[in-house]
């Protein structure tokens, strides 16, 4: 979903976002699950969409766990998904909502 929002400056803003992108389990108590997104944002040409490497993103998983985005491109980037301490991640999900 993309949403163009003009601001009283006359800066558009670009929000998009991606509703339960599935996780693996981790492997073990702590161990961090990478998913890469690097071609989640891009056209029907295959062009990335985010115009520019200034953008924020919001994580919110399904479950207790810190999370972390890395490898910010025009078309993507990768999550990072690490439990607390002597837990280990769970098969689920997560929300993605990206902001220029």
């Amino acid at each position: 979903m993309v949403d163009r929002l003009i601001g009283a400056n006359g800066h558009m803003a670009i929000a998009q976002s991606l509703a339960n992108v599935p996780n693996l389990a981790g492997s073990g108590n702590g161990s961090p699950v990478s998913i890469s997104l690097a071609s989640a944002f891009v056209d029907s040409f295959g062009n990335g969409v985010l115009p520019s490497l200034n953008y924020s993103v919001l994580i919110t998983p399904s479950q207790s766990c810190w999370a972390s985005v890395s490898g910010k491109t025009s078309s993507g980037f990768t999550v990072t998904l690490t439990p607390d301490s002597g837990v280990t991640l769970a098969a689920g999900s997560f929300d993605v909502l990206v902001h220029t």
